[in-house]
């Protein structure tokens, strides 16, 4: 409109001096379209006007002449040149007034920008201060009200499709947030659907007639809308209301955007804070009912071993005085029936043994006992009582321990590692085969090796040797042998291996710190 005013100023300018005297100069009045060409902040708009202007000068100065007999006055043709260069200058200063107002245009709306960028950062700042769901609703009701100088805020919050909303609502910045769980006017139900269906905020006015029986049922001259989106089932749609003689701040709709998408993340991270406090607490919950239900079996263990150790011993113990004698002859056929139940008993006692000593291990009752060992004693011990087995199954047994070495720790559990790893490599190794027990140190370590020629440890159960139940060979034993030597070896700063024996067989090492003579 503006540059339309400016051609046509310039052309009735024109007209005036096409048709006064010659020494009536009305074209210095050429300067006031190019001067108001400065508002169009158009720079193009003004080099035309100038342009046109100058021609304009000399037509009519070359016009006037002509009017006058063709004679032309000294002073108007002076009068022309002035003119001339005063369109250039005021064309020059009016480019320059423009570039100036852009430059302070542009710095206005960087520091809006920077205004509205610090608001938001404290505003984003509080809301995210809390990791409370509600806390976080009750803050961006608050923070929305200070940051778009609202009259009044309202949150509706509904957790599922057809559950009841929640309305929250906000009448000042420093009141206290009202709750009421109640079904929508239909009025609001169409904002909220609308705002669902909308991802940029919106404004509703009294332009159009919904519009207007919106804000009646809101009470407010003019509300902004935004639907809160956050990845959770809650959905919330915040509105702003002005009433009275209020207003939104400038920019409402860019600030009421970022706004929004930070409360989103606010009330997602607030939503997953919960959730793992919850499940923090149901693992707890399982954690205790797990060490309950873990006390009552390890009872139970220690109860029935207990129980059974005591008729256990007393019955081998009526058995070795009949086998002695005690209660007369026996009669031939029961002689091996006898050794063979006491060889069961055995068995039966081992198992006990070993029950009772997972419990104590499982429930922290570890030994305690710290006194130095003589490895190479307690090997040759260990090899002494397996002799009359090996040699029954005519297995050929080398022993090759150095007497100098020695470990601290309790040598009774020590005892039973090496008992359980012979143990397990007799019951692997055929007849005529060879198992081999030796002890030596490596560096800071003093490593025990037992290694056999039998039957090996298949591939698929190798690494899973050492849990429990899982290290039993050949389908025999409870599985918790080789567990209870992994333990021990542990608890003493140490390590148990298995590698396979070439071309057959298996070797199995405990390792454990040297001590110092």
């Amino acid at each position: 409109m503006l540059p339309l005013f400016c051609y046509g100023l310039l052309a009735a300018v024109w007209v005036l001096d096409l048709i006064t005297p010659q020494l009536f100069v009305a074209a210095i009045l050429f300067n006031g379209p190019i001067a108001l060409s400065s508002l169009a902040l158009r720079g193009r708009l003004t080099t035309q006007l100038v342009v046109l202007a100058e021609i304009a000068n000399v037509v009519s100065g070359y016009v006037n002449g002509v009017q006058s007999g063709r004679q032309w006055d000294v002073i108007a043709i002076g009068d022309r040149l002035l003119l001339a260069a005063s369109f250039v200058l005021v064309g020059y200063l009016s480019i320059k007034t423009q570039q100036f107002a852009r430059e302070a245009g542009v710095s206005a709306g960087r520091a809006r920008q920077i205004e509205i960028e610090k608001a938001l950062r404290e505003a984003t700042g509080r809301v995210r201060g809390s990791l409370n769901v509600d806390l976080v609703l009750r803050g961006v009701l608050r923070e929305s009200m200070k940051l778009l100088g609202a009259s009044r805020a309202l949150l509706v919050v509904r957790e599922s499709t057809f559950a009841t909303p929640l309305v929250m609502l906000l009448e000042s910045v420093d009141g206290d947030v009202s709750y009421a769980r109640r079904a929508l006017s239909m009025e609001m139900a169409s904002l909220v659907a609308r705002a669902g269906e909308t991802e940029a905020p919106f404004a509703v006015t009294p332009d159009d007639p919904l519009g207007r029986l919106t804000l009646e049922a809101l009470a407010a001259r003019e509300a902004l809308v935004v639907r809160i989106a956050s990845g959770s089932d809650m959905d919330c749609v915040l509105i702003a209301c002005v009433t009275g003689s209020g207003a939104l701040v400038p920019d409402a709709r860019i600030v009421t955007e970022a706004f929004s998408e930070q409360a989103a993340t606010a009330l997602d991270q607030a939503r997953i804070f919960t959730q793992l406090g919850r499940q923090n607490q149901e693992i707890a919950r399982q954690n205790e009912e797990i060490g309950r239900r873990g006390d009552v079996i390890r009872d139970i263990v220690y109860a029935l071993a207990h129980d059974l150790r005591t008729p256990l011993s007393a019955a081998e113990l009526t058995m070795n005085q009949a086998l002695a004698g005690a209660y007369g002859e026996l009669p031939e056929r029961y002689v091996p029936i006898l050794r063979a139940t006491l060889g069961a008993n055995a068995d039966e006692r081992r198992i006990v043994e070993t029950l009772l000593l997972v419990a104590r291990y499982e429930a922290g009752e570890e030994s305690n006992v710290r006194e130095r060992i003589a490895v190479g004693d307690l090997v040759n011990r260990v090899a002494n009582d397996f002799r009359p087995i090996v040699e029954a199954k005519t297995i050929a047994l080398e022993v090759d321990a150095k007497d100098a070495l020695s470990v601290m720790g309790d040598a009774h559990e020590i005892r039973r590692a090496l008992i359980n790893l012979v143990a397990n490599a007799v019951e692997a190794t055929p007849k005529h085969g060879a198992i081999r027990l030796s002890a030596e140190r490596h560096e800071d370590d003093v490593v025990i090796v037992v290694a056999d020629n039998g039957y090996g440890v298949p591939p698929e159960r190798q690494s899973g040797l050492f849990q429990r139940f899982s290290g039993a060979r050949g389908g025999a034993g409870t599985g918790l042998g080789l567990y209870i030597v992994r333990r021990i070896a542990e608890k003493h700063g140490g390590t148990v291996a298995f590698t396979p024996n070439e071309p057959r067989g298996s070797v199995f090492s405990v390792t454990l710190p040297y001590r110092e003579e």
